[in-house]
């Protein structure tokens, strides 16, 4: 006689049950640069610790990405922002676009990882170093001899023969030519720009496909990232990966949670994910240098030397003047970007 009402309640208890479930899952809106090939193994990754949340992702070129959060300021469509240049998030931060939040565990990553802000408005994740990606074989089809610093790209045997990241579009783009003004001054920094365009045969949107196009033997010399051009010679391009004897510029990809997000909690989850030792070793697939320190596996061909030629970046100067120097840079040197 009382197996209806047991019926019933394990129905009514189903049911229950399933709108709890309805009721707690949550979807994100993640604005970022990250490649678009890894977005899905990323997204996996944290869905097997939290499958309860979808990430539904906003992905485009760092400037456009930069340009899309400041443009939304006053009525944001992003939750979280996971993947993108910390120069891009500290001016973010300081138009108080961002949500201060310390993610559980952040004390175990390296502290140039973090912002300094207590708690931090963002974390970073991996690190882009730039480099010279070099084909041997196209260059001594041209007659060419390998640069050694940045400033011999200036010379004549180059005309023509270099193309480099549309800082505009291309946080690799932007990182060199910041670096550049903080290497040799102002006025120097953009005597130098102005030489080095005589010799750019194109600026790309994709701070990877210079070197991209180097390996497949499109241009000789292409301004790209140091582990771009690692896998590229793996996977048997005849390049040499060449670091400049001036110093290198670099940018981390970092991520931090949108202030206004309507979804908090899960904006949490997702951040506190993003800073693990799991997330470093799923970074360290595309990336030679990662936050969580002894995480990084030794990378074929990455330059040994390279991470002693990164420069003292100053990230502040480089997020404070972005404006100013984009607008610079584009007066100049436009007219040689590729069509979008």
């Amino acid at each position: 006689m009382f197996l209806k009402p047991l019926k019933k309640l394990s129905l009514a208890l189903a049911c229950t049950t399933a709108v709890v479930g309805a009721v707690n899952a949550a979807e994100l809106t993640v604005y970022t640069a990250i490649e678009a090939e890894d977005l899905a193994r990323y997204a996996e990754e944290f869905n097997k610790v939290n499958p309860d949340i979808k990430v539904n992702w906003v992905r485009d070129s760092t400037g456009v990405i930069t340009a899309k959060l400041l443009a939304e300021k006053d009525n944001p469509q992003a939750d979280v922002i996971w993947g993108l240049a910390a120069t891009s998030l500290l001016l973010m931060k300081s138009e108080g676009m961002l949500e201060p939040y310390a993610p559980a565990g952040v004390e175990q990553l390296d502290k140039k990882f973090v912002d300094s802000s207590n708690p931090p408005t963002w974390t970073g994740m991996d690190a882009w170093v730039a480099s010279i990606c070099y084909n041997t074989v196209e260059a001594e089809k041209a007659g060419l001899t390998p640069p050694t610093s940045w400033k011999d790209l200036t010379k004549p045997e180059y005309k023509g023969m270099v193309i480099m990241p549309n800082p505009n579009s291309s946080g690799t783009g932007f990182l060199d030519v910041s670096s550049w003004l903080q290497m040799f001054g102002e006025e120097e920094g953009w005597a130098y720009m102005d030489a080095l365009h005589e010799n750019i045969a194109q600026y790309t949107h994709s701070g990877s496909k210079p070197c991209k196009q180097a390996a497949a033997g499109e241009i000789p010399i292409g301004i790209s990232f140091a582990f771009r051009g690692a896998k590229s010679k793996a996977d048997g391009a005849p390049l040499e990966i060449i670091v400049p004897s001036e110093g290198v510029g670099w940018d981390m990809e970092a991520t931090a949670i949108v202030a206004g997000t309507d979804d908090l909690d899960a904006a949490k989850k997702l951040v506190d994910f993003t800073i693990t030792k799991q997330a470093s070793e799923m970074y360290n697939v595309g990336y030679a240098v990662v936050a969580y320190p002894g995480v990084a596996k030794p990378v074929q061909f990455f330059p040994p030397n390279l991470t002693e030629k990164m420069i003292d970046n100053d990230f502040e100067y480089a997020a404070n003047n972005r404006a100013a120097i984009l607008k610079e840079w584009q007066a100049r040197y436009d007219s040689k970007s590729e069509a979008k």
